[in-house]
């Protein structure tokens, strides 16, 4: 049987599987192994089973990942979310949908710690669901801005997604980091403008908040201090040499858990909580990838992405046509998979495509991750509408998906900006490490 087809088939029986119900790291395991037995041989098929399990597991530079991911869980647990939505209100609570620009703001904050669109939503929607409730917000916008609040956690760094993608194709993930900087804000500033625009225009979408005082403002700038330097040590450390990757997310960690103790907010139930956590969800990604780079493999072996790279550099026509059809398929699958999951799988096909039409690996990465983060407050699935209708039971499902609309032009105007003008992705990378 012709290699492409056997590809083919693989790509189908692992749908299936998911439709069914498998967890998408076992789909892909399943796929590659079954793949990799026919092509090559059912032993070389195990051993590379056996094989790469161990070197993912044991891979140095995927303890990034947890390391990431416990500095997220212990800001959270420390209060550090609290007061940073403290912060947002006080500062822009008076204006025209404040409460909900403050949630968009704080989910900004707290994406630049965390790196987790779920862990966004989830956290934010405790925090800011029911302040919105009391002051009479209307439920669709509210329930509309955490959901697409939570979607900056894959895209402002450090992102888990961004890390995952930079080990797959071997990117430099500091680059990667630095590139997604200037998209995430420009993306933060038109949800803002957004909820500005609406709740000017009906201001009983968004009723304004309490007057505070300039004492109150600078005293509540406490909480942003706190992200900003949580920031500034990962990424500064990591643009000025001092750290690796790896030796970056514990400097985070360390001064997250450093922070929760000073403000004597996080104690050793928290901390014990905070372990269990990370090790549950950096376990889940970690197979993730074993699953993927398997499945990579087995692509690999077929030579479908190669393939489809040459079939598509060569089609009479202009490449942002293919490229226009690439994110449709982003967004549909951002659609029915979560946006890790649906990067993961897909980038050993499509990668290989972006850099034979001659596009920028890094704005190339960039923008496939913003498109596939939009499908994940779009219907029929939209994991972070139902994590937020968990929150909020009481507020339907489609009226969550209602509110999420709102926003869709700003993810549209941002994919705009940055293919019109690619610099606002490569211009600060280029800019602070050199042209890559």
């Amino acid at each position: 049987m012709d290699p492409t087809l056997v590809a083919v088939i693989g790509l189908a029986l692992m749908a299936l599987l998911m439709l069914l119900g498998m967890p998408i790291s076992f789909t892909m395991l399943a796929a590659g192994v079954l793949g990799n037995a026919y092509l090559l041989t059912p032993g070389a098929a195990t051993h590379l089973l056996a094989t790469n399990i161990w070197e993912q597991f044991s891979s140095y530079g995927l303890s990034v990942i947890p390391l990431f991911v416990l500095m997220g869980q212990f800001a959270y647990r420390a209060g550090t979310t609290e007061r940073l939505y403290d912060a947002a209100y006080k500062w822009v609570g008076r204006l025209p949908g404040g409460l909900a620009g403050t949630t968009i703001a704080a989910s900004a904050g707290f994406s630049a710690i965390c790196g987790s669109n779920s862990a966004t939503t989830a956290t934010m929607g405790t925090i800011a669901m029911p302040e919105m409730r009391r002051y009479g917000y209307d439920p669709a916008l509210s329930t509309g801005a955490i959901a697409v609040g939570g979607t900056l956690g894959v895209v402002i760094p450090p992102s888990v997604v961004l890390i995952v993608i930079a080990v797959q194709t071997e990117q430099s993930l500091l680059r990667l980091f630095v590139a997604a900087v200037v998209p995430g804000l420009i993306l933060t500033a038109l949800f803002l403008a957004t909820i500005f625009w609406m709740c000017k225009r009906n201001p009983a979408l968004g009723p304004l908040g309490p007057q505070t005082t300039w004492g109150e403002k600078i005293r509540a700038l406490t909480g942003v201090i706190e992200a900003l330097l949580l920031f500034g040590l990962v990424i500064g450390g990591l643009y000025m040499g001092w750290f690796t990757p790896t030796e970056a997310g514990a400097a985070g960690a360390f001064g997250a858990l450093a922070i929760g103790l000073r403000q004597r907010s996080l104690d050793f139930k928290g901390i014990v909580l905070s372990i269990v956590e990370s090790v549950r969800i950096s376990a889940m990604v970690v197979l993730l990838i074993a699953g993927a780079v398997l499945f990579g493999r087995f692509l690999t072996v077929s030579r479908l992405p190669f393939e489809l790279a040459e079939w598509a550099a060569t089609l009479p026509v202009a490449p942002f046509v293919i490229l226009l059809v690439v994110l449709g398929i982003y967004i549909i699958g951002g659609m029915l998979m979560d946006a890790l999951g649906f990067l993961v799988v897909t980038t050993p096909i499509f990668f290989p495509l972006g850099v034979a039409l001659g596009y920028d690996p890094v704005w190339f990465t960039v923008i496939l991750t913003i498109v596939t983060t939009m499908g994940a407050v779009t219907p029929p699935v939209g994991v972070n509408v139902f994590i937020v209708h968990g929150l909020a039971p009481e507020v339907p499902i489609h009226t969550i998906f209602r509110g999420v609309f709102y926003f869709m032009v700003s993810f549209v105007l941002c994919i705009l900006i940055m293919w019109v003008f690619p610099a606002t992705v490569t211009g600060l990378p280029n800019w602070m490490l050199g042209a890559g």
